[in-house]
């Protein structure tokens, strides 16, 4: 095997387009698997975006195998490259959002500028009378320099909307480096310039690499979103019950000398009554972010139900009263209302059941006993 035809000849455009090739492959699965589970927009656009990628770069490598290089074959080639290239970048606008009729009409108007653009593509062989691979030439420079505009529009237009700003950014900066050495090989150097060759036929695998990182990532993105949203409270982002409870399962199982601290917000329903469920609401945030920012070091905070929360504090140097004590002043001092506390520390032969109700247990005696306290179990 030539060394040279490796990275300079048709051996290495065939391997090119052969690695985009498997990379694309990998993108279909994943994005029509998110389709098929989730039926989003989205992933169809994505799906289908990905299927003119793939049978572009086919197209080229059947080309590279058979030798052909005719008008109508450079033109098919450029038109499925200007409809692959405005797909995929649709496709990844909708990752992240809801596309409504202007960003369809924007994105397909994109597609339709291509094909208008491409009628110089006909007209110039009946303006031009130079040899025949000039004509050629001149025949596609219209669509090659409309896929500038395409990249710089993508550039400026779609990150603002999308996570992994910077990542994209650096494909379509790839892209165009890969557009510009495509053109100055074929018109300046008439594709004897080997630098730029080697640019051509690396650049694109570098570009659908950074594509294939910023679908994955958004993938992984959406399983931790599925994830956090099923341990989660919704409307206070502390840890659900159950996710509460089967860690402190698993401390008691290892015989840990933890402590679990349960709190119930004074007066909640009167709140709710008087003031509305708007303002009960966005006080469970407040007291919620002071029970997360307490325990962030030392533990972890969930809600246990309604307006109850509870902390589990799995650091033994923590001073459970002072620790308590300090919640409460914070609750009374930073929001509206008022907070019973009362906390519990593990002992041999415990439940994680048994543990939480002696903490509800100590709270209830603050309850009743005037509110606004901390009361350790007994």
């Amino acid at each position: 095997m030539d060394i040279m035809d490796l990275l300079f000849g048709e051996l290495a455009n065939f391997l090119s387009h052969a690695m985009i090739v498997v990379m694309v492959a990998l993108m279909f699965v994943i994005s029509l698997r998110l389709f098929l589970d989730r039926r989003k927009k989205a992933y169809m656009s994505m799906t289908i975006s990905l299927i003119f990628v793939g049978i572009h770069c086919l197209l080229q490598i059947y080309f590279i195998l058979s030798g052909i290089h005719t008008s109508i074959a450079d033109y098919s080639q450029i038109m499925l490259k200007i409809i692959s290239f405005v797909l995929i970048n649709m496709g990844i606008y909708q990752l992240y959002n809801r596309t409504n009729r202007k960003q369809y009409t924007f994105f397909y108007g994109l597609i339709v500028m291509g094909f208008v653009v491409s009628t110089l593509h006909f007209i110039v062989p009946n303006l031009y009378s130079g040899t025949d691979h000039q004509v050629r030439l001149l025949q596609n420079i219209g669509l090659e320099l409309y896929v500038f505009v395409l990249i710089f529009l993508c550039f400026y237009m779609i990150p603002p909307y999308i996570g992994q700003q910077m990542k994209y950014q650096l494909a379509l900066t790839v892209y165009f480096l890969f557009q510009t050495s495509q053109l100055l090989n074929t018109y300046v150097y008439d594709n004897a310039q080997p630098v730029l060759i080697l640019a051509v036929n690396l650049l694109p695998v570098i570009y659908y690499f950074l594509l294939f990182m910023i679908l994955f990532e958004r993938v992984v993105e959406l399983m931790q979103a599925i994830y956090n949203s099923s341990i989660t409270d919704g409307l206070t982002r502390l840890y659900n019950r159950k996710f509460f409870y089967n860690r402190v399962t698993q401390h008691v199982q290892r015989h840990l000398p933890v402590y679990i601290l349960f709190s119930d917000i004074d007066n909640f329903k009167k709140l709710n009554d008087t003031q509305g469920h708007q303002m009960g609401d966005n006080v469970l945030k407040q007291v919620a972010q002071i029970m997360k920012d307490e325990a962030e070091e030392c533990g972890i905070a969930g809600r246990y139900g309604g307006e109850e929360m509870v902390i589990l504090v799995s650091d033994p140097s923590v001073k459970m009263d002072a620790f308590a004590e300090r919640i409460r002043s914070r609750i009374e001092k930073e929001t509206i209302v008022t907070a019973s506390i009362g906390y519990s520390k593990y002992k041999n032969g415990l439940s994680a059941e048994e543990l939480i109700k002696q903490a509800d247990e100590a709270m209830y005696r603050a309850k009743t006993t005037g509110k606004n306290k901390v009361v350790k179990f007994a």
